[in-house]
């Protein structure tokens, strides 16, 4: 075999990127999740702005990233279907014949779910902004992102959080390799348990929700907002960026055992 002809059936990273690429955009999903994903982001602050009244202590801010809730479903439900998507369409025997290394296929999915996620949160934010621009108008309620209030801190975070969520999905679906078993883990411990231990406030209960994943939602919070909601907390306060770094050790633990799974177990 020549050297020519060698290089040309070599695995590397670009050719699995675009391998991985072509089999996501092949989904229809690809399209769909995105898109449902930023309607949700805009519909729900855009709903908001139709009860804002001057003086109710309603933020700007606030009000642009109120749909984050409902939007880090549709994220995580882009990086699960990334995930699985070998599994699911039964092409993982396919795919790691022709990457025996195996690792560089999650290394691909990651850099695209990254890109596909962040492409999405910076158009959701976007939208947000432009759609509840006349309700916050009307309400007084000034965008300044150059104010000390946290604002542009609170739109970074928004965007940051949602990525982080797709790559949590795409950690889970990696390591379950069932669209629907990593769907409902993904949302257990992102809202439902947040949920219940919300309800349940003390020192251990508190303790407990600021080291699940879901904490990563006090990124899109205003400095005043994350004030009141740590001052509410007897469990540890994680200031400013801390809820992130929590956050950023799922997706780190999730990869890296997807990652173990993939080296060590069986494909299929």
């Amino acid at each position: 075999m020549t050297t020519q002809t060698a290089d040309r059936r070599a695995v590397t990273l670009s050719r699995v990127l675009a391998s991985e690429w072509t089999k996501t955009a092949g989904l229809a999903s690809t399209l769909w999740v995105p898109i449902t994903t930023v309607l949700v982001a805009v519909a729900v602050p855009l709903g908001l702005t139709m009860f804002v009244r001057p003086g109710d202590g309603t933020t700007a801010a606030g009000l642009v990233v109120s749909g984050v809730i409902l939007a880090q479903l549709g994220t995580l439900v882009l990086g699960v279907l990334v995930g699985t998507s070998d599994h699911a369409t039964s092409t993982a025997a396919t795919t790691y014949t022709a990457v025996p290394r195996r690792l560089p296929v999650l290394v691909a999915q990651v850099v695209l779910t990254t890109a596909l996620a962040l492409v999405t949160a910076v158009v959701a934010l976007g939208a947000a902004v432009l759609v509840t621009g006349p309700g916050r108008e009307a309400a007084g309620l000034g965008l300044d992102l150059a104010a000390h209030d946290g604002t542009a801190r609170a739109f970074v975070g928004y965007v940051l959080y949602l990525t982080a969520v797709a790559l949590l999905g795409l950690g889970l679906g990696a390591v379950l390799r069932r669209p629907a078993g990593a769907l409902v883990t993904g949302v257990a411990v992102l809202v439902v348990l947040d949920q219940v231990l919300a309800a349940n406030p003390g020192r251990v209960t508190d303790t407990v929700r600021v080291l699940l994943p879901g904490v990563g939602t006090r990124l899109v919070e205003t400095d005043a907002r994350l004030a009141l909601t740590e001052s509410a907390s007897l469990g540890p306060h994680l200031g400013t960026w801390g809820p992130g770094l929590v956050l950023a050790a799922w997706v780190v633990g999730l990869l890296f055992a997807a990652a173990v799974r993939l080296r060590r177990g069986d494909v299929t």
